[in-house]
């Protein structure tokens, strides 16, 4: 049974989600703020929890990013506020999503069942990726070439993580600007081959000739 954890400071409220979500055969743990919450959310290990973002105690972003700091479990932020700067803000805080009150029930169900699809989706990936030397820690995002640390900019290691996760296959330009930029349509035409040269810098023995990253002319890039 899928354990749900309900930060929420309305008691009707609470009452009524609680309600919802057992109907819907959800355990439902509460909490009426911020701190308890966390706490809660530390002890119990729910597999998702809904966030109110106005708590008494401690603004829900904040709880948010507490609980973030310290797990991965799915978190979806309730709230009646709705201009885009709060949407952008519960985002950026390390919620999953952004809902606003009221939510109808199937929504709200909906909603659950998404994030922890992608939440099943994430942890069947290996924390630890590694090819020809190349250690990547997924987590940590910490690299090592030949057991050696190496330190690499966000993008170098994006990047380098589309690459190593594909060994051996050609990826086109596209394919790695898309998955490597969190806004691929944001990056540069030449974001990627100024990468690459980066990297090959950090990594290659030789950059000018590479034997880890590759180029297949009009084409793209091949790991290995």
């Amino acid at each position: 049974m899928v354990r749900v954890l309900l930060i929420e400071d309305d008691p009707t409220i609470r009452q009524a989600y609680t309600l919802t979500l057992r109907r819907r055969g959800y355990q439902v743990v509460t909490e009426a703020t911020g701190a308890a919450g966390v706490a809660t959310a530390r002890r119990a290990r729910p597999d998702v929890v809904l966030l109110d973002a106005m708590l008494p105690d401690v603004d829900g972003f904040d709880v948010c990013r507490l609980i973030r700091a310290e797990s991965s479990v799915p978190v979806l932020m309730l709230t009646a506020r709705d201009s885009d700067s709060d949407v952008v803000g519960g985002l950026e805080s390390g919620a999953d999503d952004y809902l606003v009150k009221p939510v109808a029930a199937p929504v709200l169900d909906a909603r659950i069942r998404a994030v922890l699809r992608r939440d099943a989706r994430r942890t069947c990936e290996p924390a630890v990726l590694s090819a020809r030397g190349v250690v990547i820690d997924v987590d940590s995002l910490a690299v090592t070439l030949d057991g050696v640390p190496v330190e690499l900019a966000p993008a170098e290691i994006r990047l380098l993580i589309v690459l190593v996760r594909n060994p051996g296959r050609v990826l086109s330009r596209e394919r790695l600007r898309t998955e490597a930029w969190p806004d691929g349509a944001s990056a540069g035409a030449r974001a990627v081959d100024t990468a690459v040269q980066r990297l090959r810098a950090k990594i290659e023995s030789d950059p000018a000739d590479p034997v880890l990253v590759r180029t297949v002319r009009g084409f793209g890039y091949r790991f290995g």
